[in-house]
């Protein structure tokens, strides 16, 4: 099973230098999972700098996955992970999810960097010094 986090998603929505690295999980619907808290992060961002169109088209699919509520039991295992790990609200959520569903977690976030079960690549900038193209750009 598998989590992309917000960040992943936004690199491979916009082309961006790590996109063939979170890839594979994106793509593997079947043992994909994803947490309410990304589609809202994914959504906005995309929305922000595209369109609502494209930001629609983002979560999409991003629903090809299994979409996760945030349940009592995450929400405070996060804050407990919060705590533990200096981790902000929704790395900590996000994380949480991971953890409550088995799941190994893809980022480029640095606050989850050499966490347990996570798969990091740190954030690297194009050649024009920009990271990635923006979403929908051809």
């Amino acid at each position: 099973m598998n989590l992309v986090d917000s960040s992943a998603w936004i690199e491979y929505f916009f082309g961006g230098p790590n996109a063939s690295f979170f890839a594979a999980p994106i793509e593997a619907g079947d043992d994909l999972v994803v947490p309410v808290i990304c589609l809202y992060e994914v959504f906005r961002k995309v929305n922000a700098v595209g369109s609502e169109a494209q930001a629609l088209q983002a979560v999409a699919q991003m629903k090809q996955g299994r979409v996760i509520d945030l349940t009592e039991d995450v929400a405070l295992g996060a804050a407990l992970l919060s705590l533990k790990h200096k981790l902000p609200m929704a790395d900590s959520l996000i994380y949480a999810t991971a953890r409550a569903r088995g799941a190994v977690l893809w980022t480029q976030d640095d606050h989850l960097k050499g966490l347990p079960n996570v798969r990091y690549r740190g954030a690297r900038t194009g050649k024009n010094g920009r990271r990635g193209r923006r979403a929908g750009d051809s």
